[in-house]
């Protein structure tokens, strides 16, 4: 099925289109904002749909920041929002540990906004920052494991090093060890000609070098679209994943029955689309969404 422009839709459809959901899940980062600057109309359209009775969460892959943190952000960038609405990877993570029982230590490859996660969740959890290759190989092998450690969680991290996988592989050596990873999103969106690599190249090393698969708590994998349904109860048939790309927001949606809404104001494009809906592989296929539109505040003018 082919993707559907809503600028182009008649005001019946529209207006169609607008009853068949009561929830919105809107990801963040390419849809609402570009690292510090508002992408223009989307804090008004958000807050027209929350004003009209639908029910808004903030679902991001983005592990650098705490819950707190990201509303704060929200906050100052004009949209109406509450704690509760906020749902990020650095909190799936800790969350999972807990409904785990996790009571041991946890190494953490990633930043500040997993590793406070952890303290509000009363998880042990090794420092962050970075972990510089010594001089000499034998150097890095003499130094001794952390007996206490029981998991690894890995989320963004500008300081990845060598020895950070060396010690994450060695501690999922371990056969009673947890591994968990925020999201798998390949590269960082930044504003840049530069390829940032993001917390899935990490991801990917770790895995490869310890030989084992993570629990991904972040999109398109369905914890968090778990997490919803049974925190917030949730109807996946009366619920829209809004997103700009299409690997993670948009595949989320299909695996979890959710209706799709790809903005292109961030990493999607519709020549991609275009050539997906045409492919003969079906996971290539499922990355095409339901509807599309330039940025979200071009919603406004038919929602108003």
């Amino acid at each position: 099925m082919a993707a559907l422009n809503l600028s182009n839709m008649k005001p019946e459809d529209f207006k169609e289109f607008m009853n068949s959901f009561d929830t919105v899940l809107t990801d963040c980062d390419g849809v609402l904002w570009l690292g510090t600057t508002i992408i223009q109309g989307s804090p008004n359209a958000i807050n027209f749909l929350k004003k009209s009775g639908k029910r808004i969460f903030y679902v991001t892959n983005n592990s650098t920041k705490t819950q707190k943190e990201l509303l704060s952000k929200i906050d100052s960038m004009g949209f109406n929002a509450s704690e509760e609405e906020v749902v990020s990877t650095a909190y799936l993570a800790a969350k999972y540990l807990q409904e785990q029982g996790f009571k041991d230590k946890v190494y953490v490859i990633g930043s500040t906004g997993i590793t406070q996660e952890m303290d509000m969740a009363g998880i042990k959890h090794t420092d962050i920052g970075p972990d510089h290759m010594p001089s000499s190989l034998p150097q890095l092998i003499s130094q001794k494991l952390d007996p206490e450690v029981k998991a690894v969680v890995v989320g963004f991290d500008e300081h990845f090093s060598y020895p950070k996988m060396l010690k994450a592989a060695s501690y999922l050596a371990r056969k009673d060890c947890l591994f968990v990873a925020t999201n798998t999103d390949e590269q960082f969106p930044m504003n840049t000609e530069l390829v940032i690599p993001g917390t899935g190249s990490i991801v990917r090393a770790v895995e490869t070098c310890g030989a084992r698969n993570a629990f991904v708590v972040g999109k398109p994998h369905s914890y968090i679209s778990e997490f919803l349904v049974k925190t917030h109860k949730i109807d996946p048939t009366r619920t829209i994943m809004i997103g700009d790309r299409c690997n993670t927001d948009i595949l989320l949606g299909k695996r979890c029955g959710f209706k799709t809404l790809l903005v292109l104001s961030g990493v999607s494009t519709v020549n991609e689309i275009n050539s997906w809906k045409e492919s003969s592989d079906e996971e290539l296929r499922q990355l095409v969404p339901d509807f599309y539109i330039g940025k979200l505040g071009d919603l406004l003018p038919m929602m108003e």
